[in-house]
């Protein structure tokens, strides 16, 4: 919101020598973040001049330039640059006559750009100063002839100084406002906070008297198709305004100001109309009377309606767009932008003005919807006052009976009311025990009503109805924060909260750090992904093994080619992976740990909703909600491309390969103590073969392995592509309660190597499993070292050799007892699936 210096000291008064910067430093007091400055970046000496004569002197060009005697002294007097009275000035433009008055920028000034003005040797005449035009001025784009001061009913007299004459001395203060404090976009709103700072008295420009009598003209709201429930239009105020003269224009002092708030100025009415939506904060809407059929309806769009609005485009319409209708069809999208048919226009002498009171959600919806975003829609949407809206018609009737000669008729249209607003019960010592500072009664009570709400004393405390301005505040938070902004936030100690004890990190926090830090560790990067992914996607990076249900659509995507949440980690590594090698980053061990959104078969969730208002919900709708929720575990994926170790003299490359990929899993596991099992898998999104089904406690836990090559080609990556997806969930809840260092064995150990032939089908997994049953206790460590198929060995069968550690606690093995154990577990895994020992 800018705030011109002006306008503000119209309804506050302003400390003397108040500044743009100190202006900024007392609305910062207050909760507003300070944003920019803003002027007509102009400077004298700038005064009006009066055209004595000219001669026309056609160029070669094909240009007529005209050579000009303005007088910009009084005789007898010296110019405000030190000059004579007359100065010769040659000028391009032909609109202006002999008597006219002008704006002369005198050598010396200088005009935004910057653009200094001196004199100088041009067309053959020194020309000593320049004849402005609005443009040149900055009070508005109108450039092809000079500003004639006759045009802005002014004829002041010759040497007066041109830039307080048109209110160019004056500045604007930019500020942030928050979507919470709509009732700040506006000069009202700003000035009764200007007072809250500084204690200045507040003269509130709403307090306008509105019409009186029978209706003016007649308004029906008629919303059949409420959303959330709530009326589209809850007030619809309109004020006639005849015989307008649509000769005149717009003042320059209103021009000037609508400049610095940054709104350019297009026509009388129209200039009205967006200013008294700057002063009060209510948006207007200016329609030609006498284009109207019958009386005004406020409706919903029907299906396939469409409206051509002020922009000339025709616009398709939702049922849920609120639409300002009369007997002909749609005259505008209701706080968004009107409608061409009725459109104020040059020839415009009977005006109607509308003041109206929109239901937020509807207007963001339609705004949005339609890509049309206007100063209208983003005050509708954050909330207008809706008590306002007679004194806004009344105001902007008063000044286009003043500035445009218009009748005002008494009469005025007021239809529908607000609804009243509930009162807010604040506990005695809620807001000093929340914001931590003792506020006596007295400056709690002093404050609230200084905001404006309504104050009655309750058992136990205070009932406070919010002003009809401020629709953020719905609770005793809001009141307390009220409470300490307006008394200054800086009464509010500096004291840093002291931790209760025998508090800290869950167990399952713990690991998920300790799983984040194992992966960094190893010289994996973390990145984040976002969790929308596209159908293609979806459906070549499927969830974990039994996973049949489709994956979740999101009702109102932020993108539409990725409307889906994901069911894997990897889509998103996929694409920053994509991101990276674009950018020549070609070796890549990336990992992210997130949420997946695995829904059940049926695709159905919960259907219960919040509901409204500030109590909390008991246990059964909360119970309700979290059934509702698609089953959302943790995952942690990790993806390998490029080399793990890049070239270097004396070094060969070594790429990264699908073991790594287990690598990465088995690690996971020896930080989290569970005990993984990796067996031959298959997974959609794998390379066939080189898929490992990595399991703990007979439970998938996760896959691990290389990219389809198809897979990785479709996303740009190399055709080798190690990767790995991990239910962290699942590990965390599967893995010991405590993790234990283990003690360093004293007791020496013995290994001996075990080969045993199965059939080819047979898992390497199974067989290890199987001796680790037999060998009993002894067994330390068993890794499979070889796994040979070939000549020697009968078709169809392979060779198996485990290298087995044996240890005991107490005592030193002797190789007997080794022997025994290892021929224990060879006759278990010939038990179970036939192996025998390899000769």
């Amino acid at each position: 919101m800018r705030v011109p210096l002006s306008w503000l000291a119209e309804y506050v008064d302003l400390v003397p020598g108040t500044t743009t910067g100190s202006l900024h430093e007392a609305l910062v007091r207050v909760g507003f973040e300070e944003e920019d400055v803003h002027d007509f970046e102009l400077s004298g000496p700038i005064v009006v001049g009066e055209v004595l004569e000219f001669v026309e002197e056609p160029q070669s060009n094909g240009k007529t330039i005209r050579w000009c005697q303005v007088r910009v002294a009084p005789d007898g007097e010296t110019a405000a640059d030190g000059g004579d009275a007359v100065h010769g000035i040659v000028c391009g433009a032909g609109n202006f006559f002999v008597g006219d008055k002008v704006v002369v920028t005198l050598p010396g000034s200088v005009l935004p750009g910057p653009f200094p003005i001196a004199a100088r040797k041009t067309y053959g005449h020194v020309s000593d100063g320049m004849i402005a035009s609005a443009r040149e001025l900055g009070l508005g784009e109108e450039h092809d002839g000079i500003l004639r001061l006759a045009e802005l009913d002014l004829d002041p007299a010759v040497g007066t100084d041109a830039i307080s004459l048109l209110s160019l001395d004056d500045a604007a203060v930019e500020i942030n406002v928050t979507p919470d404090r709509g009732y700040a976009f506006s000069i009202r709103g700003v000035a009764r906070e200007y007072a809250h700072a500084t204690g200045a008295a507040f003269r509130d420009p709403a307090l306008a008297g509105a019409g009186s009598g029978s209706s003016a003209f007649p308004v029906t709201i008629a919303d059949d198709a409420p959303v959330r429930g709530r009326i589209g239009a809850s007030i619809f105020v309109t004020r006639v305004v005849r015989g307008v003269d649509p000769t005149r224009r717009t003042p320059a002092w209103m021009i000037a100001r609508l400049k610095l708030a940054g709104i350019r100025s297009i026509s009388l009415v129209v200039d009205i109309t967006n200013y008294v939506m700057l002063e009060l904060g209510q948006p207007l809407h200016g329609y030609d009377l006498d284009t109207l059929v019958d009386g005004i309806v406020v409706r919903r769009a029907r299906a396939g309606e469409s409206i051509v609005t002020l922009d000339e485009k025709e616009r398709t319409l939702s049922v849920e767009d609120l639409l300002i209708t009369d007997g002909a069809g749609p005259i505008g999208l209701a706080g968004v932008m009107g409608g061409a048919r009725t459109e104020i226009g040059s020839d415009t002498v009977n005006v109607l003005i509308e003041a109206a009171n929109f239901d937020p959600v509807s207007i963001a919806r339609s705004a949005r919807r339609h890509k049309l975003p206007s100063e209208a829609s983003k005050r509708f949407e954050r909330g207008v006052d809706p008590a306002v809206a007679e004194a806004a018609a009344a105001r902007a009737a008063q000044l286009l009976a003043e500035l445009a000669g218009g009748t005002v008729e008494d009469a005025a249209t007021s239809t529908g009311q607000a609804e009243p607003r509930p009162s807010v019960f604040l506990p005695d010592g809620f807001v000093s025990g929340l914001i931590g500072v003792d506020y006596t009664d007295d400056e709690i009570r002093s404050v609230l009503i200084e905001i404006g709400a309504q104050v009655e004393q309750a058992d136990g405390g205070l009932a406070v109805t919010p002003p009809s301005w401020r629709p953020d505040i719905v609770g005793k938070a809001d009141l307390a924060e009220e409470v300490a902004r307006i008394n200054g936030y800086d009464r509010i100690p500096a004291v840093l909260p002291v931790a209760p004890p025998g508090r800290g990190l869950t167990r399952a926090q713990r690991l998920r750090r300790i799983t984040t830090n194992v992966l960094a560790g190893s010289g994996l990067t973390e990145v984040l992904a976002y969790p929308f992914v596209s159908p293609t996607d979806a459906a070549a990076f499927s969830g974990l093994e039994g996973e049949v249900a489709q994956p979740v659509r999101v009702a109102n995507p932020l993108d539409g080619a990725r409307p889906l949440l994901r069911t894997s980690l990897l889509p998103g590594l996929a694409e920053i992976a994509h991101r990276n090698l674009s950018r020549g980053i070609t070796d890549l061990a990336i990992f992210e740990t997130g949420l997946v959104t695995l829904p059940t078969a049926s695709g159905t969730f919960g259907s219960a909703t919040l509901p409204v208002g500030n109590a909390r919900p008991d246990a059964a709708v909360l119970a309700d909600l979290d059934a509702g929720i698609p089953r959302q575990p943790r995952n942690v994926a990790a993806l390998l491309l490029g080399n793990a170790i890049v070239r270097q003299p004396g070094q060969a490359p070594v790429a990264w390969d699908w073991q790594d990929a287990i690598g990465v899993a088995q690690r996971l596991g020896t930080a989290l103590d569970v005990e993984l099992v990796v067996e031959q898998g298959a997974h959609p999104a794998f390379h066939p073969g080189r898929t490992a089904r990595i399991a703990a406690a007979g439970e998938t836990v996760g896959f691990a392995g290389e990219l389809l090559p198809d897979l990785a080609a479709s996303a740009d990556l190399p055709r080798t592509v190690a990767a790995v997806e991990l239910d962290l969930d699942a590990l965390i809840r599967l893995g010991r309660s405590e993790i234990l260092a283990r003690p360093v064995p004293t007791k020496p150990a013995a290994t001996q190597d075990l080969s045993l032939v199965v059939a080819t089908d047979v898992a390497a997994g199974a067989v290890r499993a199987a001796i680790v049953e037999g060998a009993g206790e002894l067994l330390e460590d068993v890794r499979l070292v070889d796994d040979y198929r070939g000549a020697g060995l009968p078709d169809g069968t392979k060779s198996l050799t485990f290298a087995l550690r044996f240890r005991a606690a107490d005592r030193t093995l002797t190789a007997a007892e080794a022997s025994e154990a290892k021929l224990a577990g060879a006759a278990r895994a010939t038990e179970l699936h036939g192996a025998h020992l390899r000769d």
